[in-house]
C-alpha cells in the first residue's frame, strides 16, 4: 500500500490552515503536503508538523503573485532576479521545515519560445544546485492545459527529456496521475517506464479532481502498480473533496 500525504491546500478546508496538520493526522495520514507555506513563519509550520507527528512530503517554491495569475517564475526571462529571491526563500523554509522535496513551478510562457527555454534551464540548474546543497530533492511537473492554460511544462515526454538532457542528479519528475490522464492517458505504462526518474507522485480522480475511486480511472489498480514499481515516497492526495474531507476518506479503506 502506498504512503499517502494529505494535501492541506485542498483538503480539510473546513478548518484554518494551521489546524489541518492535526486533522490530517487524526484522519490517519502520516504525511502532509501543500502548495505554499510562505504566509506563516517556517518555525511555526515545523511546530505544527511535530505536534501532529506527521512528515512533510513536499511544498512548492514561491510562484510569484498567485492571486494575480502567476504560476511560477522559472521560464520568465524578465523575472530572473525575482526567481532567485524566491529560490532563496524556498531553501530557507525547506531547511527549517524539513521537507525532502521542493517543486519548482515553470510559469506561464510559450513552450516553444527559445528565450523562455534558456531561462528555464538556467533557473532549473540553479535551483537543483541550491536544493542539492542542503540535501533535498527538486521535482518538476507537467501540468495539463485545461486546468492551467499557457503553462510552460505541458507534456510528459518533453519534461522527461529536459530531465535527461540536463543530467543533474538532483532533478526528478513529479508524476501527477490526474494531469497524466488528461494529457496523455496510459497511466500505468507511464508509471512503469518513468519509474527511474519519478521523485514524487500525486493523485486525484479524473475528470473532476475529487477523491480517488470517484472518476474514470481504476485508482486501486494504479495504487497497486505504484507499489509494484518500487516507489517508496509519498503519494500526495491533491484532490478537492466532494463534501467534508473526513466524509470522503472511505477510499483509503479500499487500498
Amino acid at each position: 500500500m502506498p504512503k499517502f500525504a494529505a494535501n492541506l491546500t485542498l483538503m480539510f478546508n473546513e478548518l484554518p490552515f494551521l489546524e489541518r496538520f492535526k486533522a490530517a493526522a487524526d484522519a490517519g495520514f502520516s504525511a502532509v503536503e501543500y502548495l505554499f507555506p510562505y504566509d506563516y513563519p517556517p518555525q511555526l509550520i515545523a511546530e505544527k508538523l511535530a505536534a501532529a507527528s506527521v512528515n512533510q512530503a513536499l511544498f512548492n517554491m514561491p510562484p510569484g503573485d498567485w492571486a494575480a495569475g502567476d504560476r511560477g517564475l522559472a521560464s520568465l526571462p524578465e523575472r530572473s532576479a525575482e526567481f532567485k529571491k524566491s529560490l532563496a526563500q524556498a531553501v530557507a523554509y525547506a531547511s527549517i521545515i524539513g521537507t525532502p522535496l521542493l517543486h519548482m513551478m515553470a510559469g506561464l510562457a510559450p513552450s516553444d519560445q527559445p528565450e523562455a527555454m534558456a531561462t528555464y534551464l538556467d533557473n532549473l540548474k540553479h535551483a537543483a544546485d541550491a536544493t542539492g546543497a542542503i540535501g533535498i530533492g527538486l521535482v518538476i511537473e507537467p501540468i495539463n492545459r485545461r486546468d492551467m492554460p499557457g503553462y510552460f511544462l505541458n507534456d510528459f515526454d518533453r519534461t522527461v527529456d529536459l530531465i535527461h538532457n540536463l543530467g543533474h542528479p538532483n532533478v526528478r519528475l513529479q508524476f501527477d496521475i490526474y494531469h497524466r490522464q488528461i494529457m496523455h492517458g496510459d497511466v500505468i505504462t507511464a508509471l512503469r517506464n518513468l519509474a527511474p526518474v519519478i521523485g514524487h507522485i500525486q493523485t486525484a480522480s479524473v475528470p473532476w479532481r475529487h477523491e480517488p475511486t470517484t472518476g474514470e480511472l481504476n485508482d486501486l489498480l494504479i495504487f497497486r502498480e505504484i507499489d509494484a514499481i518500487g516507489y517508496c515516497g509519498f503519494v500526495g492526495c491533491e484532490y478537492r473533496p466532494m463534501a467534508k474531507t473526513e466524509d470522503g476518506l472511505g477510499w483509503l479503506q479500499l487500498v
